[in-house]
């Protein structure tokens, strides 16, 4: 298959400036063998950025959790993503299912900011996945293809080499529930069979689908052991370098 796995780690709104940097430091220090194997890239608060990514080193990538859809003009608040760029950011976080569901994203926003990202050049994680309703309601996949067709509009053929979707389930998000194994690779079968519906074989093949909520050391071999998982966002595991390299360990040992 060729896919490399990827596994990045999500900080969300922890750290500050010492511990974020101490924080990189011990993660670059963890994944060091393994991300020979695997792309490691950490997403830090914005504020960290440039901290964060001196303190990476070579082998770690550095992202953002989110960026705007216009390149500059009076939007206070927003950061774009030539910015992300200028602070050595390589990739961007969309559609993440906090600013979804508690931030108000709509699905078309979360393609504006996925075109903006792969316009300015960076690397896209587009992250998609349903509530416990929608799941209870048998919903899961057409959430899911609502949300991809949705955050993938405009997209070439071209410009999938520089996504990777997210399948993250809102309800196993910091709960520590997580989806089984056998039902995590259900819907990343369905996600690939879709990007083959949109644009062919070859780029459902190339296209890495990684799976985020409540993934440990302790069942990231299980999950990544799946044919069509191809890595994690990792949340809360993320903040413990110690946790974070045994789950990129995990990942480099998946057979591609």
């Amino acid at each position: 298959m060729g896919r490399k796995a990827f596994v990045g780690g999500n900080w969300k709104m922890n750290t500050q400036r010492e511990s974020a940097t101490a924080l990189a430091t011990a993660v670059a220090k963890a994944t060091e063998k393994a991300s020979r194997d695997v792309e490691v890239v950490v997403f830090p608060p914005f504020p960290y950025l440039l901290p964060v990514g001196d303190a990476i080193g070579p082998r770690v990538r550095l992202g953002a959790q989110d960026a705007y859809t216009e390149a500059s003009g009076a939007f206070t608040g927003e950061v774009s993503v030539a910015m992300l760029a200028d602070c050595g950011a390589t990739h961007a976080l969309t559609g993440h299912s906090e600013r979804r569901h508690v931030l108000g994203e709509s699905d078309t926003l979360v393609g504006a900011k996925t075109r903006a990202v792969l316009d300015g050049g960076l690397t896209c994680v587009v992250c998609v996945g349903e509530t416990l309703e929608q799941r209870e309601a048998g919903e899961t996949d057409t959430v899911n293809e609502r949300q991809t067709r949705a955050a993938l509009e405009g997209v070439s053929a071209e410009g999938m080499a520089r996504v990777v979707i997210a399948y993250e389930p809102v309800w196993a998000i910091g709960t520590g529930r997580t989806a089984s194994p056998a039902d995590a690779q259900q819907a990343h079968a369905a996600l690939r069979a879709l990007l083959a519906k949109l644009y062919d074989d070859k780029v459902a093949a190339a296209t890495r689908i990684i799976y985020g909520g409540s993934v440990k050391g302790a069942n990231a071999a299980e999950l990544f052991g799946q044919p069509d998982i191809d890595g994690g966002l990792i949340g809360g595991a993320s903040l413990d370098a110690e946790e974070f390299g045994a789950i990129v360990t995990a990942a480099a040992k998946k057979v591609h």
